[in-house]
């Protein structure tokens, strides 16, 4: 499909062939092998190098960022590839000091191979801008962060990233490349879980990465197929379908969490919420970025122990009680309940807006909370 049309109307129309006879819905190609004779055909040589369900989810994720995208068996094995074809002769990964935790744990395990991982506040540019200078690097920002949801200026980092020759990597997994846009912002790879949001049913593993160098794609297929982090035809199958409706969902999330975090913001038992929607210090420049919505993903601190919001997480009737984010339904934890997560104060809960009614989520968040 050409560009002339909305993302809207390209995503609902991704992955569709309009030859006379074509299934309306993608077809799920469940092949190992293929038929072939004399030279292999590029990405039909072996079941690891390509599948057409695949392609129909990267052509979508494509137009999403206007760049072309890959897909991996999870977000962790699409991190891993991009570390490894970044890594090369670069000694250090700058990580941010809130973010997805294995991101961190990751990066930790490539230590012992030479490249180290140093962590730095990414709204301090002033901190990146000297860990940039220390040695040839990969500057990996996430913005909104998790959990605590720092909004980092993706411009601002880019422009530092470039006068380093360092390539930028942003984790969009929050936002999803329907409320931002890192590449058009300077950013050289995207990284998007698309078992969160993107997909947004709950129901697959899967992660991707988008960029515009092809230098970077070729690396990352060949890692891909090398390593063997490929997707599974029926979990591409059902991103490709999530994603059609991608667009209606996160609007609707994004509505939904704004109203909490407002709501949470005057609760005699919330000490602090944590929203890129209601962040006076970061507002202006996440309405740049995010001009279409903030995202599902919220987090706040109550006032009290850790036992005291492991209580009212447990006493929710509609919010479930889950980890991850992104869904059609409203979830919600105690996140310093992970030993591993150490950005979390004790008393933090992130919750995932979903899009049932917004009355029935006050309400339940009221009754959860009590006081």
């Amino acid at each position: 499909m050409t560009e002339d049309f909305d993302i809207e109307s390209m995503l609902v129309h991704a992955g569709v062939e309009r030859e006379p006879g074509a299934p309306l819905a993608p077809p799920i190609v469940a092949t190992s092998a293929y038929i072939s004779a004399g030279p292999p055909v590029a990405a039909r040589a072996y079941g690891r190098d390509g599948n057409p369900t695949w392609t129909a989810l990267e052509e979508g994720l494509g137009q999403l960022e206007a760049a072309t995208a890959t897909i991996f068996a999870s977000g962790q094995a699409a991190a891993m590839a991009l570390m490894l074809s970044l890594a090369s002769d670069r000694s250090r990964i700058i990580l941010p000091n809130d973010g997805y935790y294995n991101i961190g744990r990751l990066a930790d395990r490539l230590s012992p191979f030479g490249t180290t991982p140093v962590r730095v506040d990414m709204l301090d540019l002033d901190a990146v801008r000297r860990e940039l200078a220390a040695g040839p690097a990969i500057l990996w920002g996430e913005t909104p962060s998790n959990p605590l949801l720092n909004v980092a200026d993706i411009a601002a980092l880019a422009d530092l990233a470039g006068a380093a020759a360092a390539p930028l990597v942003v984790d969009n997994t929050v936002a999803t490349g329907v409320l931002q846009r890192p590449l058009d912002l300077g950013a050289t790879a995207t990284l998007t879980s698309l078992t969160k949001g993107t997909s947004g049913h709950a129901d697959l593993l899967l992660g991707s990465i988008a960029t515009r160098d092809e230098a970077i794609v070729t690396s990352l297929r060949e890692w891909r197929t090398l390593a063997g982090g490929i997707a599974g035809p029926f979990e591409a199958w059902l991103a490709l379908r999530g994603l059609k409706t991608l667009p209606l969902r996160i609007v609707r999330q994004s509505e939904n969490a704004l109203a909490i975090a407002r709501h949470l913001a005057g609760h005699p038992r919330v000490r602090a919420v944590h929203y890129p929607g209601t962040e006076p210090a970061t507002l202006d420049l996440a309405r740049r970025q995010m001009p279409s919505g903030f995202g599902p993903l919220l987090s706040f601190e109550l006032d009290g122990t850790a036992d005291d919001a492991d209580a009212a997480v447990a006493a929710a009737r509609l919010i479930a009680p889950a980890t991850s984010f992104g869904g059609v339904e409203s979830t919600w934890e105690r996140r310093a309940r992970w030993a591993s997560e150490k950005s979390a104060p004790p008393s933090l809960i992130r919750m995932s807006a979903g899009i049932e009614s917004i009355g029935d989520l006050l309400a339940d968040i009221d009754r959860s909370l009590g006081g």
